[in-house]
């Protein structure tokens, strides 16, 4: 297996953080240390210790980036690098991020801060960052070639500028863009209202969209091939890799989805409604929000609703395409509904004992079998719960609502034990005789005579 240094290549190894005269006049400052994890689980939030007080958000399997305060301004240290990421258990990919991770570390700060982000250059080519949403002067926009040159391997530019709005961003390079955010380098920035009490909620998580494609058995992603891919992640990981939305009974939640792949994604969740309370545009007025039970989250666009957590219980969330939810599906597979395989199973076996028939009744069987696969590839439709196989893998999560959770509790409690009377069970008395049509062939419409 390939590690970090083996990735960066010759003469990028060594690079020394280098400040560079940028076009925000920052040359000769000290760099805050960069904060480095590898880390593939939920890390909890940062609680803020300067400035106006917030309630920080929860980035699913990821985490936040530590600043320091200089000169009344916050620092923040990004490190654009190789890295490598647990997709889930059994599954890595040599992906390109920030700070050790894909996604890169959550960028939280206030209303009115004004923020300078170092950006060093690890990669073995140039890159940029783009503040996907924010409004910031044109020069610390992040496009390569218009907003400033690209950051060179090796070298550190620093981006400096005010939050003037609230809502919830994202960032990832304009340089080489197909290539680095096919690789896995984007992240989240969250900018607080000033004023603490304003839309505040008690849970607030993140959860970043994208996508992969990489072959059975290999760790690198192919990156031209843009809409095909077979891997669909949040903050790129895979379920059962993907940890769950742990939620007080009673407490006021908000999800925020922020979307860089290159299609749509119908987030839907379960057991509850929801209201759409922010866009990277900015707030929706309570009076006018809208509720759903499941919001398409556009390409390049971000999405938060909102909820109030008062039904107990273990519910799904996921994306509404169903590919979105198999993990690593080909897209050549044939359909042998209703075919008998008896004999060229048997055919097989003689050559390969171990070979298993699939798909004659369907695919449920995927979640139970254990069939062998290449090295470093995620089983399809994997994943169980308390009552057996969930059949579902990518973009999959369990939205736990437990009564008793404390505040600074994201533990998984286990699964939830429904009440009596309350679950679905196989029903042992008189069953009434379904009603059925006559005939129910499908009656075509005579065409109608020409007139003349």
């Amino acid at each position: 297996m390939m590690n970090r240094r083996q990735l960066l290549g010759t003469g990028v190894a060594g690079a020394t953080l280098v400040s560079t005269k940028a076009w925000s006049q920052t040359d000769n400052r000290s760099l805050p240390e960069a904060a480095l994890t590898d880390a593939a689980g939920t890390q909890p939030p940062v609680v803020p210790t300067s400035g106006p007080d917030y309630n920080p958000v929860v980035t699913l399997n990821g985490w936040t980036l530590p600043h320091r305060m200089k000169d009344g301004v916050k620092e923040f240290h990004l490190v654009a690098e190789p890295v490598e990421r647990e997709l889930t258990e059994g599954t890595t990919a040599f992906l390109w991020g920030y700070n050790g991770t894909s996604i890169g570390p959550t960028i939280e700060a206030v209303e009115g801060d004004r923020v300078r982000i170092f950006v060093t250059n690890r990669l073995p080519e140039h890159t940029t960052v783009h503040w996907h949403g924010l409004i910031l002067p044109s020069g610390m926009d992040g496009v390569q070639g218009l907003s400033h040159p690209g950051i060179p391997p090796g070298k550190t530019f620093a981006y400096e500028f005010d939050l003037v709005k609230s809502g919830t961003f994202m960032y990832h390079p304009h340089a080489d863009e197909m290539v680095q955010m096919a690789m896995g380098m984007m992240g989240m920035f969250v900018v607080h209202p000033k004023d603490p009490a304003f839309r505040r909620v008690d849970r607030d998580f993140l959860i970043m969209l994208n996508a992969f494609d990489i072959d059975p058995g290999t760790y690198i992603p192919r990156i031209m091939t843009m809409t095909d891919f077979n891997l669909w992640t949040w903050n790129s990981r895979i379920f059962p890799g993907i940890d769950p939305l742990v939620v007080n009974k009673g407490d006021d939640v908000r999800v925020r989805v922020g979307n860089l792949t290159m299609t749509n994604h119908p987030i839907h969740m379960h057991g509850y409604d929801f209201k759409v309370s922010c866009t990277d545009g900015g707030w929706v007025l309570p009076d006018v929000a809208w509720p759903e039970v499941s919001i398409d989250i556009p390409v390049g666009a971000m999405r938060a609703f909102d909820f109030k957590a008062d039904h107990e219980g273990d519910w799904a969330i996921h994306c509404h395409k169903s590919h979105h939810t198999m993990n690593a599906m080909g897209h050549d597979i044939p359909t042998f509904i209703g075919a008998d395989k008896t004999n060229v199973t048997q055919k097989i076996r003689r050559l390969q004992p171990e070979y298993m028939p699939m798909g004659t009744a369907g695919m449920a069987d995927m979640g139970e079998m254990e069939m062998p696969i290449p090295k470093n590839t995620a089983p399809m439709m994997t994943g169980w719960g308390k009552h057996g196989p969930i059949e579902m893998g990518g973009m999959f999560s369990v939205v736990k609502v437990r009564p008793g959770i404390a505040s600074d509790d994201y533990a998984d409690p286990g699964w939830y034990d429904n009440p009596e009377g309350t679950q679905a069970a196989e029903w042992t008395g008189e069953v009434p005789e379904p009603m059925q049509v006559a005939d129910a062939a499908t009656r075509y419409t005579e065409k109608p005579v020409s007139r003349g």
